[in-house]
């Protein structure tokens, strides 16, 4: 009997594959614990559908993530701290206040997908790497001045 997987279940296989398992195994313990679903051609017309929306939404997500690298990569953050003269800050800038000065330029990114490669303690130019997603990953100049 053929099935669509609606969970993955070790040992046969991930969420919506199709599967040829036999028909008491499917019968007795897929189909009761809602593990999958008999593949008929609704099912399966369904099952094609999702799969062309979800390749769809993959591209689309791609394309924006693939944009917000170019506009990083050519932007220079300038970020400013409390400081206590000769370029050192009173304790460092974070990737948090790096995200709120990025927001506030128009890139909504979550503070997680900004890497720092050191803690930044003093004023200077500093690149650090943001994570957008889809192995996509740009640096981002960051001009820390002291307020």
């Amino acid at each position: 009997m053929k099935v669509i997987l609606l969970q993955d279940v070790k040992g046969k296989g991930k969420k919506g594959q199709m599967l040829e398992v036999s028909d008491g195994y499917a019968r007795n313990f897929m189909l009761p614990r809602k593990l999958a679903i008999e593949a008929t051609t609704d099912a399966i017309n369904t099952k094609n559908m999702n799969d062309k929306a979800t390749a769809e939404r993959i591209a689309r997500e791609k394309a924006e993530a693939l944009a917000i690298a170019n506009k990083l990569r050519e932007m220079t953050l300038t970020v400013t701290a409390k400081g206590g003269g000769a370029g050192r800050l009173f304790g460092a800038v974070t990737n948090a206040e790096i995200a709120v000065a990025l927001e506030k330029k128009g890139i909504k990114l979550d503070k997680r997908k900004i890497v720092l490669n050191e803690n930044i303690k003093n004023v200077g130019t500093y690149t650090v790497t943001c994570k957008l997603g889809y192995e996509i990953s740009a640096p981002l100049t960051v001009k820390i001045e002291e307020a």
